[in-house]
């Protein structure tokens, strides 16, 4: 590592120096094209998909039927198969008792704790999975990897598209002295469906997860507005610097294997369409939304936020957040048209329109777009 990738932090001590995406800026070029000719399509393994979206998998966000929605939409759905879906058969009471505790201000995490303890019902993962198949479109759900091996069976018989292994933190090798680790590679290579596996935080990680036989790795922690991870772990990972990383990662790996290409979700504080261009331009194939869907009048919660890890029984690592009113629906939120200028709604739409104005007509073009660092808006450098 060079002298001008680190910085030193005291008497010989350094730290690599990262970027957030907010901290990174598009530099349009000597060419424009007209938004009717840009496409924003995306291929990973077989399936195809009109807009680079992967929900993330929260309950918040994410029912069956939004995940239909989504995929009616163009993107990638994926239910959490460790969440409120599976484990009541109508989770609509919880929802209801979620959004009373929202009126007097965001829901308890003692709450979510509480609702979360129900066990998890592998029956009705596949139907889920069976109802989200009915309805044609591409499915997909989450597992963690503590719990792949007794809940992953459920989803494959079930007939699932796209297999989705995510936690926080995710290494192809976990050392523990209590019993026997998921070993990736070896359950991947098993698999006659592809899989997604993540979070990824550097280059190391993301090549060793790419060696896996993963389809795609996520790349980040999946911080939000109301995430904690920082002020309870310490860890904190600029997106720009990581999706750059992985980028690199993708390359070795695509000159190691002789062409085998791993494509790189983004998942972490993507609230705009900015940022979402943002992380493509860094190099990501598609990025990996939550809190800012919660907009949208299919939203299962009605509004109300939290993450998965909100709800972790021994530590949680994020909060809940109060309700927002509907801004409009799924199709507008993520396709348009926009009525406000916040960046927050036709998400797609408007980086379509980003791909024009700097003159590339497809995401892998636009993974080549310059870009400078400059100071943040609304303050300097972080």
């Amino acid at each position: 590592m060079s002298a001008r990738e680190t910085v030193e932090i005291g008497l010989n001590r350094f730290a690599r120096r990262g970027y957030d995406l907010d901290e990174v800026s598009i530099v349009p070029s000597r060419r424009t094209r007209d938004v009717d000719d840009v496409s924003t399509a995306w291929q990973i393994d077989a399936f195809r998909f009109g807009i680079p979206l992967v929900t993330s998998p929260s309950d918040a966000v994410v029912s069956p039927s939004t995940a239909i929605a989504v995929g009616q939409a163009g993107g990638l759905g994926v239910l959490n198969a460790e969440g409120l879906w599976t484990r009541y058969e109508d989770p609509e009471p919880v929802y209801r008792k979620l959004r009373d505790a929202a009126a007097a201000g965001a829901p308890p995490v003692a709450l979510l704790q509480d609702v979360y303890c129900e066990p998890v019902k592998p029956g009705l993962i596949g139907e889920r999975i069976r109802e989200m198949r009915d309805a044609g479109v591409t499915t997909a759900v989450r597992v963690s990897p503590q719990h792949t091996e007794q809940l992953a069976p459920a989803a494959l018989k079930a007939g699932v598209d796209l297999l989705v292994i995510q936690g926080t933190i995710v290494s192809a090798e976990h050392v523990t002295t209590q019993g026997d680790a998921l070993n990736l590679k070896q359950f991947i290579a098993d698999l006659d469906v592809p899989v997604i596996v993540g979070g990824a935080a550097n280059h190391t990680t993301a090549l060793h997860l790419m060696r896996t036989g993963a389809a795609g790795v996520i790349v980040g922690v999946g911080a939000d507005s109301f995430s904690t991870g920082d002020a309870v772990m310490g860890i904190r990972v600029p997106l720009a610097s990581a999706i750059a990383d992985a980028a690199a990662a993708r390359r070795d790996y695509l000159d190691e294997t002789g062409g085998r290409y791993v494509h790189v979700i983004a998942n972490g504080r993507i609230e705009t369409s900015g940022a979402i261009a943002r992380a493509l331009a860094c190099g990501a194939d598609a990025v990996q939304l939550g809190e800012p869907l919660r907009i949208a009048a299919e939203a299962p919660a009605g509004g109300i936020w939290w993450d998965s890890v909100a709800a972790h029984p021994r530590l949680p690592r994020g909060g809940t957040s109060a309700p927002v009113g509907p801004v409009g629906s799924l199709e507008q939120v993520l396709l348009g048209p926009a009525e406000t200028s916040d960046g927050r709604t036709n998400l797609f739409g408007a980086l379509a329109r980003t791909m024009a104005k700097t003159g590339y007509s497809d995401l892998k073009e636009f993974q080549r777009v310059d870009l400078v660092i400059g100071g943040a808006i609304g303050g300097g450098l972080r």
